[in-house]
């Protein structure tokens, strides 16, 4: 499966501090259950990486005039 493959598995997603100082991305799905902990540093690149992806999916958005109308910032 690649990054552009839609499919229709679902999954719960949750992330949050570990009593042990790591930031924890919780996945949970039909068959899945993948706790993965990363130290603060590693959490904020992923986060970095995130917000890359998010600013590039939205350019795409507005070049091909697809996907739903962004949201509203706080």
């Amino acid at each position: 499966m690649s990054i552009n493959s839609e499919h229709e598995t679902a999954a719960n997603l949750q992330i949050g501090p570990t009593d042990r100082g790591m930031v924890r991305i919780y996945l949970e799905g039909d068959g899945l259950d993948l706790p993965m902990d990363f130290d603060p540093d590693e959490a904020e690149e992923i986060a970095e990486e995130l917000r890359a992806a998010a600013d590039a999916a939205r350019q795409i958005q507005a070049e091909t005039g697809s996907g739903k109308s962004p949201k509203k910032k706080k």
